[in-house]
């Protein structure tokens, strides 16, 4: 499917909060768009692995731990050290399966409830999503991260208040919506809001690849570029409409 680009003096005006008239859906990215790739790198994944083992000592044999246990492969379900040795693998490879990352999200439960985790969200992050919210806009959240986890994430964060969840529509992921450079997956997503045509849908990610991927699904999709992301292909069309600011231009 052919994908036409849109010149980013009209994607600014677009972004405007006051100025959202173009689309009725937003949907979002986490990872490099609303907070910091060094959150998730040098926090969140850090912080599951030294919480791992504890709960593993703790609850490998709990009916509790059970679902997260079960969904790895079999190989790796009823051998302790082989599940962790996994666990350690992937995380290093940063491999995003769905069973890794419902796992995370369960470790991840008790540093956000004691306090010791809190999602750092851009600056210009928390007031872009509610006057996207209060201006009659819908705000999805798609991440590779379990859904979850999202909500831990967007319960727990910097900004004021800190829960953010009020201010979200619906959440997806890659259990419920599919890998997220497939078209197929924001078909599925759009499909979700039948009477919303996907023009009016835009989407805001990091990752260049997502972001075609949405377009050749019909939505508006513009790459994001934040302190910490990798650099955008140079000869990509979209690159030089690159967003860096949520905040009214």
């Amino acid at each position: 499917m052919a994908v036409a680009y849109t010149p980013l003096s009209c994607i600014l005006a677009a972004l405007d909060p006051a100025m959202l008239a173009d689309f009725d859906v937003l949907l979002l990215d986490i990872e490099g768009t609303v907070c910091p790739i060094s959150f998730v790198k040098d926090v969140l994944f850090p912080y599951a692995l030294t919480a791992l083992p504890t709960v593993l000592d703790v609850e490998w044999d709990n009916p509790s731990f059970a679902p997260y246990r079960e969904t790895f492969p079999e190989e790796y379900r009823s051998d302790r050290e082989a599940f962790e040795s996994h666990v350690h693998d992937l995380v290093e490879r940063d491999v995003k399966v769905p069973y890794l990352k419902s796992l995370q999200g369960y470790l991840w439960r008790q540093g956000y409830e004691t306090g010791v985790l809190k999602a750092p969200l851009f600056q210009d992050v928390p007031a872009f999503i509610k006057s996207a919210q209060s201006s009659g806009k819908q705000v999805i959240i798609y991440s590779s991260g379990s859904v979850s986890a999202q909500k831990l994430f967007f319960g727990h964060t910097t900004a004021d208040p800190s829960d953010m969840r009020p201010f979200i529509s619906a959440w997806f992921d890659t259990v419920n919506a599919g890998p997220k450079t497939e078209i197929e997956s924001y078909m599925k997503i759009i499909a979700t809001r039948s009477e919303t045509a996907p023009s009016r849908w835009l989407f805001l990610s990091d990752n260049i690849n997502e972001v075609d991927a949405a377009r050749a699904a019909g939505m508006q999709s513009y790459p994001v570029v934040r302190p910490g992301n990798a650099p955008l292909p140079e000869d990509h069309p979209l690159t030089s409409s690159a967003l860096y600011s949520f905040e009214s231009a």
